[in-house]
């Protein structure tokens, strides 16, 4: 096929909706996308991912599917998560930009005109939603506020939503960063790790919730900041685990090795130079086992810094997803 023929195909804009239990809200917000789409002449897909739902969501999708040909269906066997639903969204997209929503309607389709607008035009690699007024309880908001201010420091990302889920993206990017656990959070910083520095941020609509309940608790503040810290590591020491783990094994190493001989040192000196009867034998002084034991933890950083360049951090099958049913 000529390359002419194939950008011709190729969407304009690939919207990427993880769902789960959303059978109400999935008409709603279908008929929205495709009326804003349609004002603005884009060519576009809706790919819905059904995260395993328990609901009739799956058999709406399907409805959908036949009103609408730019929709297309993914569905888990089960609930597999939002980085899950994700990550498969973004292997099926076919659009020159992506943008992501979630499915509640508390995301308004009527910023995908500037969404893309920024990517397309001005050259953004991903644009992130900021929700500046929320229609959440305070049990959210002042979470959320530090769990994006720790996260800002930590990456150097000036954002202010780090979590929201409306969020624009350049089509090289979803290409080549990988998104699995629960770090959907982290896009953002993985993509900056992955060499996309051109970050960028809109103020967006937050709509109240109009059908069904939150599917996230406040545990999801406590998993956020573990996986900072994991996806904080994997991307700074991945490549050079050595770095990591064999630093600590040499302060480790170094600081045992002068300990002990500091201890035999005075040892000698005391009964060879000064000819007298030490105070303490050497294995009676507490400070003994402490250098016995960092020289031992520092042997051991160093096996595991030479086992984790030797094993790959990421398995082959990290990304497998058993899909029941493609529309």
């Amino acid at each position: 096929m000529e390359e002419s023929t194939i950008e011709e195909l190729q969407p304009q804009i690939s919207v990427v909706i993880p769902l789960f239990n959303e059978e109400e809200s999935l008409p709603e917000l279908v008929a929205w996308i495709d009326k804003v789409m349609k004002a603005n002449q884009y060519s576009y897909e809706v790919i819905l991912i059904d995260d395993g739902s328990k609901d009739n969501s799956w058999e709406i999708v399907k409805k959908l599917k036949t009103e609408y040909p730019a929709v297309r269906g993914i569905s888990f066997l089960r609930n597999y998560g939002k980085s899950a639903a994700l990550h498969t969204g973004f292997g099926a997209a076919k659009g020159k930009v992506v943008i992501t929503m979630d499915a509640d309607l508390q995301d308004s389709p009527d910023e995908i005109p500037d969404l893309y607008r920024m990517i397309a035009e001005e050259g953004y690699d991903l644009v992130s939603g900021w929700k500046r007024k929320r229609y959440d309880p305070i049990s959210k908001t002042i979470p959320s506020k530090l769990f994006n201010k720790v996260t800002q420091l930590s990456s150097g990302i000036k954002l202010h939503d780090f979590n929201c889920g409306l969020k624009s993206y350049n089509a090289k990017v979803i290409k080549t960063i990988e998104v699995y656990g629960e770090m959907h959070r982290y896009i953002p910083v993985i993509a900056k790790w992955n060499g996309f520095y051109k970050i960028g941020e809109k103020e967006v609509e937050h709509r109240a919730r109009k059908y069904g309940v939150t599917k996230f608790g406040l545990e999801r503040f406590v998993f956020g900041f573990l996986d900072l810290l994991s996806i904080t590591f994997v991307s700074r020491f991945k490549k050079r685990p050595m770095h990591f783990f064999g630093t600590l094994g040499t302060l480790s190493f170094l600081l045992g090795f002068i300990f002990a001989m500091k201890i035999l040192l005075e040892k000698v000196y005391i009964s060879n130079i000064l000819n007298e009867v030490p105070d303490r034998d050497v294995v009676a002084q507490p400070l003994f086992f402490l250098s016995l034991v960092m020289l031992i933890i520092g042997v051991q950083l160093f096996l595991a810094g030479f086992i984790s360049e030797m094993v790959s951090l990421n398995s082959p099958n990290r990304n497998d997803y058993h899909v029941s049913e493609r529309v």
